[in-house]
């Protein structure tokens, strides 16, 4: 008989985050998703009736079982990002619930980061308004390749088919352009549990899955061994011991692709030509390794690899630039100007650098860009051009989301200032910044 645990080893993993204005209830979803899953603990459920009870509330708000921030139960908003985690039969879920206000649109870029979907929610009775505009476009910069409409409320517009029907259209053309691959419109009630995990009987025009089915549905590609191979090193092993007199490692985790004993490679930016001699992981040798394992891997010739470093394969191997030209989405609530010093963190490597341009910020009301806006303030999407002092072997974002971003830092206090992606922004020829057929090549 197989076990639990046994079960939960054989399932695939799904990494998502939610999004959506303040209001349209992604709180609620969540915990509607959670509670009705069965993923809560008894004492977790316990505790938010309690809550409920001295707000004065006759049913429990399962909003506040991801809302656990005293200011956010106080506004009823979701300020920072919440992770949680649950599974069921057939998969295993790592959740990320982002605030709507525009001012955490940064905590979006965060949580969506390592998405592999996007539920972007909509008030039924709002519609597509610009908040929802702005978190679809950060799903296409971050190359989320799964988006899904949940279209809330639905009981407030008393489950009427053409309202769902306008927003679907209207939202679904609007992601197309910035190049999403897949948008899945889904009609439900957070509050009244329809469409969430069980099917609505007040919906009987609507066929499609509901959240929680199309969550354990939707394909995960998790095989990274097709993508570019890349090796950041994190750290240089050399024991020098009696056992271990001549050992030379360099350890990291594979962030793409798979690497084999015997196989040439770079070692960047540097250049230097050598040959895979040997791979080391939990303690025994391997003739190959694939991402996203940490291992140590040795090389033939004795050449000088440094953290930083990248190893890649000699003839799939990254170009080396010091004129690095990206999109970035502003963090820090101090602004980014032109003529700043930043430190630029890519993988394990960290540069000296300096803002050279800032060409455009995003309007994300149509897509258009205003040029030469001189700086980025807290929350703005803009394309930036940043010179190097060392050069970078950096992969395009839409080759690569793990080797074509990075972050800007500043020096003086460690403030992470910005999320960049390297490249061309959208997918779509559409908003004039990408190409129309991109999204053919998106890593994830």
């Amino acid at each position: 008989m197989t076990t639990s645990t046994e079960q939960l080893s054989t399932t695939t993993l799904l990494r998502f985050a939610t999004a959506g204005s303040v209001d349209d209830g992604k709180s609620t979803l969540v915990g509607r998703l959670l509670h009705d899953s069965k993923s809560v603990l008894t004492d977790q459920l316990e505790a938010v009736e309690h809550a409920s009870r001295n707000r004065g509330q006759e049913t429990p708000d399962l909003a506040l079982l991801t809302d656990g921030l005293r200011a956010e139960r106080e506004q009823g908003i979701t300020i920072d990002v919440a992770y949680r985690y649950f599974a069921t039969p057939r998969r295993r879920f790592i959740l990320a619930d982002t605030p709507g206000h525009v001012q955490y649109t940064r905590n979006m870029v965060t949580g969506a980061s390592t998405a592999e979907l996007a539920v972007v929610l909509v008030d039924a009775r709002n519609g597509v308004v610009e908040q929802t505009r702005r978190h679809a476009a950060v799903a296409a910069l971050l190359r989320v390749p799964h988006v899904v409409l949940a279209v809330n409320k639905m009981d407030l517009v008393d489950y009427a088919e053409p309202v769902f029907a306008a927003i679907a259209e209207e939202f679904t053309a609007y992601a197309a352009s910035l190049g999403v691959p897949e948008i899945t419109a889904i009609p439900i009630s957070a509050l009244a549990g329809d469409n969430v995990v069980e099917p609505s009987a007040h919906m009987d025009w609507y066929g499609g899955p509901t959240v929680l089915e199309h969550l354990e549905t939707v394909p995960v590609s998790h095989d990274l061994t097709a993508c570019h191979a890349r090796f950041p090193v994190q750290y240089v092993i050399r024991p020098q011991t009696a056992e271990h007199p001549d050992y030379r490692g360099y350890a990291g985790q594979i962030a793409a692709g798979a690497f084999r004993v015997g196989e040439a490679v770079t070692v960047l930016p540097s250049g230097r030509a050598s040959t895979i001699a040997g791979i080391d992981a939990l303690g025994e040798s391997v003739d190959i390794a694939w991402a996203p394992q940490s291992v140590t891997i040795r090389l033939a010739d004795d050449i000088d690899v440094s953290r930083g470093d990248l190893i890649a394969p000699a003839d799939d191997a990254p170009a080396v630039t010091q004129d690095v030209e990206a999109t970035v989405c502003h963090v820090a609530d101090q602004p980014l100007a032109v003529g700043q010093r930043v430190l630029l963190k890519h993988t394990t490597r960290t540069v000296k650098a300096i803002v050279k341009d800032i060409p455009s910020r995003l309007t994300l009301d149509d897509l258009s860009q205003h040029p030469a806006p001189g700086q980025l303030v807290a929350n703005d999407i803009g394309r930036v051009v940043v010179r190097t002092a060392e050069p970078l072997a950096l992969d395009a974002y839409a080759d690569s989301r793990r080797t074509g971003s990075f972050l800007l830092i500043d020096p003086a206090d460690g403030t992470t200032l910005a999320a960049g992606m390297a490249g061309r922004s959208f997918a779509a020829a559409a908003t004039g910044d990408g190409a129309a057929d991109d999204d053919a090549e998106w890593d994830f």
